[in-house]
């Protein structure tokens, strides 16, 4: 393994531009990205990754451990994995990609190229490091959801609850819309505009993946894993001290808790199960939330498969009882999730895994057409107009989001057509 200090350098949103440049360049395959707090830094870039459709099964394959310096990467397999309930969803269950090296960002600021191989950093992608790209011109147009039919799923929920088939459920809609411009550049605009912890960006010829995530579902270094569940929500212009007075947002954050315990369960060591931190109010963009985490210890025996199948899909997009909670989702909502509620990450051979709760999440599709599920969990107590208005808060830093580039007048007329 080969770690070569850059330096200083441009900010990770130029440095993905400038990597995407690159690869039309050199005909190559484009970039990945997560940015935000992954594996102990602020941006990990695979400059050229080819990210293919896979059966959901190998999504997230094993590695076999590599010895690395502490903090390093150094490549690993890149991808996401959908939803599993439904169909007609608008990109493939499964897709993802090997990089045999990244370029990181440390939380100090000095850029690092990693590679699994020993390969030195070429002086090109060097100069892509220091220099990175300008926005180009993008821009979306949104179509919201039809809130009566949402409200109608919540009272729909909130039947369920009072006849005892669930405790909660997170129930789902979905903005839709159109991209004029590249996806590329929609990722690094909402990057630039709300510093999402969990951000992935993944693209191929099959479309892109564009996630915001505030959420973590699953770190795996070693054999610790550990999951932070967000469940309760408020807008911004409300006080925090607000949500966590909030008896039913702490009702939804602790029946989570509990089921991440449970599915944590399936494949710890018994006894090693803890919460270290419970119901602590965090920033999103436009809201409030409630977050708590979940840690526990792997027995020996258990590969990183195992552990997907005990708890996937995450705990705080599906409910409780997970099984039956999907269930009566699946027959609530209008088609497939698809990488909404999904995850997003990756798996080093250095490193470990980490993972997204694929939330705040932009499905592009090879056409252009982009999806952006938006929902919420409802509990006996839940209102349809307020779980309605959480969707559109929750949306909005999204939706709301413009280019410092604007589209040619001529071209955002043909984009913006309804």
């Amino acid at each position: 393994m080969h770690v070569q200090r850059l330096g200083g350098g441009a900010s990770p949103q130029a440095v993905l531009r400038g990597l995407h440049r690159r690869a039309q360049r050199l005909g190559v395959p484009g970039p990945a990205a997560l940015t935000g707090q992954w594996f102990g830094s602020a941006a990990v870039l695979a400059p050229s990754v080819e990210v293919t459709p896979c059966d959901p099964s190998a999504a997230f394959p094993p590695t076999g451990p590599t010895p690395g310096p502490a903090g390093a990467i150094g490549g690993g397999w890149i991808g996401y994995l959908a939803y599993p309930d439904g169909a007609g969803a608008a990109l493939a269950p499964a897709a993802g990609g090997w990089t045999s090296c990244v370029l990181r960002l440390d939380t100090g600021g000095t850029w690092w190229f990693e590679s699994l191989t020993g390969e030195s950093c070429p002086a090109e992608l060097a100069a892509v490091v220091r220099a990175g790209a300008p926005e180009q011109a993008w821009a979306v147009r949104w179509h919201a959801p039809d809130a009566a039919a949402h409200q109608h799923r919540v009272r729909q929920c909130r039947a369920a609850i009072a006849e005892g088939e669930v405790y909660q459920a997170c129930v789902c809609t979905r903005f839709t819309g159109a991209l004029a411009g590249e996806a590329v550049q929609l990722f690094t605009a909402g990057v630039h505009a709300q510093d999402p912890a969990r951000a992935a960006y993944l693209a191929g010829d099959w479309g892109a993946v564009v996630s915001f995530s505030p959420e973590l579902f699953l770190a795996r270094h070693d054999r610790v894993v550990s999951s932070s569940p967000i469940k309760g929500t408020l807008p911004a212009h409300r006080s925090a001290t607000d949500l966590r007075a909030s008896a039913k947002d702490v009702a939804e954050n602790v029946m989570i808790v509990d089921l991440v315990r449970n599915d944590l369960g399936r494949v710890c060591r018994p006894g090693s199960i803890t919460v270290p931190d419970l119901l602590a109010v965090h920033p999103a963009p436009g809201v409030w939330h409630l977050v708590s985490t979940v840690r526990g210890e792997l027995r020996p025996d258990v590969t990183d498969a195992e552990l997907l199948a005990a708890t996937f899909p995450p705990a705080s997009v599906t409910g409780t009882p997970k099984g039956r909670a999907r269930q009566l989702l699946a027959g609530w909502e209008d088609g497939a999730r698809g990488i909404y509620c999904g995850t997003v990450g990756m798996v080093s051979p250095v490193a470990g895994l980490e993972l997204n709760v694929a939330i705040r999440t932009v499905a592009v599709a090879a056409d252009g057409a982009v999806e952006l599920g938006v929902g919420g969990g409802i509990t006996i107590d839940s209102d349809p107009a307020a779980e309605w208005q959480e969707c559109l808060d929750k949306a909005a830093a999204t939706t709301g989001l413009s280019p410092s580039t604007p589209l040619a007048p001529q071209s955002r007329a043909a984009s913006t057509a309804s």
